[in-house]
């Protein structure tokens, strides 16, 4: 006797669940080794159902494998950098880490994604170099819909464009990431910048109106500092000082707009958000240096806080 076909069809979604690629075909083929060989009505369509798994699943691997890249996550937030070809991301990149990157003065030098970490006033954020993406990268010309993936997971975008350049190279960037339907926080960086006059930041200005032009030169420390703020002020996040028995902690904690001094205290560990009463706060969130607040205070990016247990 059969197992009731609405029966059936339950335990096998359930043995389906959470399973893809070749387990889940070998769970299907088992499954249809298990069904009886009528062929019509309820169980006919369920073998029907089951067959077109195997094809949805072949096309799901397929896809995966040809149309992803992973790029794991570091730091309190990932920032990529984009642009046409050989615009000095790679460059630009080495300058802001002690990553090694094979660079030169042709197309293309970068194939894959580069991440590398980077400390701004304390925090580790990651930026992540994407290969110059080309007209048509929506289409996968140069592999660029596996690349468009990368930056649907980022949290910011920084568009790259070399400052004597025309603009022209940047807009279809900028058109194929807007056309995937990505939108990040961004701004753009006008790389060479010592190379560039006034005009040429200017007519850079003019055409992305909507982006906060941040001139930048791997010669210029200065610029590589205003660099790297623009890009805290990109991710939201806020970093607050420990204060402990006097002493601050040099490394700041990265959190979220809108946490309070309860999150503070979470960072440090659960239980101390459970049980501590209060708060001294220095920075632009206090009213005074060293003002006693509650555990609802929201703090500010640049806030030192001392826990009161």
């Amino acid at each position: 006797m059969p197992m009731p076909h609405r029966t059936f069809a339950q335990v096998a979604k359930r043995r389906l669940t959470g399973t893809e690629g070749r387990e889940r075909i070998r769970e299907v083929r088992s499954l249809l080794d298990e069904l009886p060989d009528y062929r019509n009505g309820p169980y006919a369509d369920l073998r029907k159902w089951l067959l077109s798994e195997i094809e949805d699943a072949r096309v799901r691997a397929g896809a995966v494998h040809r149309d992803s890249i992973a790029v794991r996550r570091e730091g309190a937030a990932q920032v990529a950098l984009v642009g046409p070809p050989n615009v000095g991301k790679s460059s630009l990149l080495q300058a802001l880490s002690e990553i090694q990157i094979k660079t030169g003065d042709y197309p293309f030098t970068t194939l894959r994604p580069v991440p590398a970490l980077t400390r701004v006033g304390g925090v580790l954020i990651q930026l992540v170099e994407i290969p110059g993406l080309i007209e048509g990268a929506s289409e996968d010309r140069g592999g660029g819909r596996a690349l468009l993936g990368v930056l649907r997971s980022v949290d910011a975008i920084v568009y790259c464009c070399r400052a004597t350049a025309g603009p022209a190279e940047l807009t279809v960037v900028k058109d194929e990431v807007d056309g995937a339907g990505i939108v990040k926080p961004a701004f753009l960086a006008a790389t060479c910048a010592d190379e560039a006059g006034p005009a040429d930041l200017s007519r850079l200005s003019a055409t992305f109106a909507e982006l906060e032009l941040v001139p930048v030169s791997i010669l210029d420390e200065g610029s590589l500092d205003a660099f790297l703020e623009a890009a805290w002020r990109l991710t939201g996040l806020l970093r607050v000082h420990l204060r402990t028995n006097g002493a601050v902690d040099p490394e700041p904690v990265a959190l979220r707009p809108g946490a309070t001094v309860a999150d503070v205290a979470a960072s440090v560990h659960h239980d101390l958000a459970a049980t501590f009463s209060g708060a001294l706060i220095w920075g632009p969130s206090a009213r005074f240096d060293a003002q006693r607040v509650g555990r609802d205070h929201p703090v500010a990016d640049g806030d030192t806080v001392e826990i009161v247990r």
